[in-house]
């Protein structure tokens, strides 16, 4: 056999997985990758990933089932298709979410040590932060996280108009106090984008132990018995079959994680039988479980240019580009939204359920709605706990078929009451000072758009992800009968099969998901090799 560890998908967990087995256990690793390597100029500028947004042979570009609550509407639904997955397309924002919620993690693996305590010492060991050190942030490890280089006109008025409205300045919202209006941190160092790529897979090309192949898309898992002995994939239309001695990991993500087991004979045994293939495990929660952030806009152009419309053409284009060139600086270093508040709209207090993003620009997907462009903004009111879930099934049994995604956007009506009282407390935030001073007429929802039943249609016409899809394969104890993965991540019923990226999360938390699906893998690693655990942060 070739390799000790198979992986399957290169993008954050992916690359957090082979640099620990190569550099902490010296193993050999086979790391396949369905996109292209990350060689594009774009990557390093975080501002270019909003040159891939609207179509990119670095995005796979799915689309949603119709949507009953959205009135038969279709959402997009894009996934990172290039090695380092999302953290080389991402907003690079650095997110944890709340204390409380990996709470809930420990709950439903029973305890074994899931806790935001037992979590912190992963992040940290990840983490290399610019202006935070410990016990809550590392300062030298391979993932760069800073401040902007770059920031707006827009971005302080936000941050003032909120503190004017009572929402308290948070200075660091990676702390395990969450509600507050600040400065988010990125994955960036000096003014370029360090994704898991770059952070860990970049020390470790040259090591021969290491075996990186891109545009390889894993079709099959390969199985002796009830052991998973290898992967099944095809690069440039040919089908190679490959062995690995100890396990396979799975890390593509929570629409292909789930496609993989259930084309391999993995899920639920009616959904399998439906395609024609044999059942090897029964386990109803494959696919299901889906949850994700989901947003809707409140728009208003300006009276004058506070943002970033019009800096990506013309003489500004070139301007902006030779500063960024020879220094780093300017509005190419910025991700075009440096500013958020995680706040309640309804009960006003630190209990946060809305995370608002402060976009310099109009800044709408076309699908959702076409809008003139302008000076502007756009304060996207996004929704971090949902209780709607979805799912993800398989079209066919060819693995070549994209899966169907249903994320079930608004199905609760609890998900749709709270969405509502985010574009009512935007529209504050427009008509607070010193923002109201800049506003020269709200876009959307628009003037005409005041009661409940109005802003529900509305919000039924432009919801959409916020691009962090996890829960399809979910943590649990066997007592659970849908939970997917062990509290340490093996899959339910077979031998030597792991699952180390978003999807196995049991619950969705008020975070981006890139920097813990970091996490989650550099734990998982250990558990998989039988490390002693750090010990629990001493906060």
């Amino acid at each position: 056999m070739d390799y000790d560890y198979i992986i399957a998908g290169g993008g954050s967990s992916g690359c957090v997985t082979a640099w620990r087995l190569v550099k902490d256990h010296g193993a050999r690793v086979l790391l396949l990758e369905a996109g292209p390597p990350d060689k594009s100029m774009l990557f390093r500028m975080p501002a270019g990933f909003f040159k891939m947004l609207g179509g990119s042979p670095y995005l796979n570009i799915y689309e949603s089932e119709p949507q009953a609550r959205l009135n038969g509407r279709t959402t997009k639904v894009p996934q990172a298709n290039v090695l380092g997955g999302g953290s080389s397309v991402n907003a690079m924002i650095y997110m944890r979410g709340k204390p409380e919620e990996y709470d809930e993690w420990d709950v439903a693996s029973g305890g074994a040590g899931w806790t935001w305590r037992h979590m912190l010492p992963h992040y940290t060991r990840l983490e290399g932060n610019q202006r935070h050190v410990m016990p809550l942030h590392g300062d030298d490890g391979p993932l760069k996280v800073s401040d902007h280089v770059h920031i707006c006109d827009m971005a302080w008025i936000y941050l003032q108009t909120l503190q004017n409205m009572g929402v308290p300045f948070n200075n660091d919202f990676n702390s395990g106090r969450q509600h507050g209006v600040g400065f988010m941190q990125l994955t960036t160092d000096h003014g370029k984008r360090c994704s898991a790529a770059t952070a860990f897979l970049k020390p470790i090309l040259n090591d021969k132990r290491l075996t990186l192949k891109t545009g390889a898309a894993v079709t099959n898992l390969l199985f002796e018995g009830n052991r998973c002995i290898g992967v099944e994939y095809v690069q440039n239309g040919q089908v190679h079959k490959v062995r690995a001695a100890n396990e396979v990991v799975l890390t593509s993500g929570s629409y292909v994680s789930p496609k993989l087991l259930m084309l391999s004979g993995i899920g639920p045994e009616a959904h399998l039988a439906e395609h024609g293939i044999r059942t090897r495990v029964d386990l109803p929660g494959v696919g299901q479980n889906l949850q994700d952030h989901h947003e809707v806009p409140v728009s208003a152009y300006t009276k004058g240019a506070y943002g970033y419309f019009g800096e990506e053409r013309g003489l500004k284009m070139v301007v902006n580009g030779l500063q960024y060139l020879l220094f780093g600086t300017g509005p190419v270093s910025s991700n075009g939204a440096e500013t958020c508040a995680f706040v309640n709209p309804e009960t006003r207090g630190p209990d946060s359920n809305v995370k608002i993003y402060c976009v310099a620009m109009i800044y709408l997907d076309r699908d959702v709605a076409d809008v003139r462009p302008g000076h502007g903004v756009t304060f996207t009111c996004c929704l971090m706990r949902p209780k709607a879930r979805g799912s993800v099934t398989l079209r066919s049994a060819n693995p070549m078929d994209r899966t169907l995604i249903n994320p079930n956007f608004l199905g609760h009506p609890d998900d749709l009451r709270i969405e509502i009282a985010a574009l009512r407390y935007g529209r504050e935030i427009l008509a607070s000072r010193p923002m109201a001073d800049t506003v020269l007429k709200e876009v959307l929802p628009g003037p005409g758009v005041q009661t409940d039943a109005e802003l529900t249609e509305f919000c039924k016409r432009t919801v959409k992800t916020n691009y962090h899809p996890v829960g399809t394969c979910a943590m649990g104890l066997d007592s659970n009968p849908m939970a997917v993965v062990t509290p340490d991540l093996k899959v339910r019923g077979v031998e030597n099969l792991r699952v180390f990226d978003a999807s196995v999360m049991p619950n969705l938390i008020s975070a981006n998901t890139n920097a813990p699906t970091m996490a989650i893998a550099d734990k998982a690693v250990g558990l998989m090799m039988g490390e002693t655990p750090p010990p629990p942060a001493v906060l």
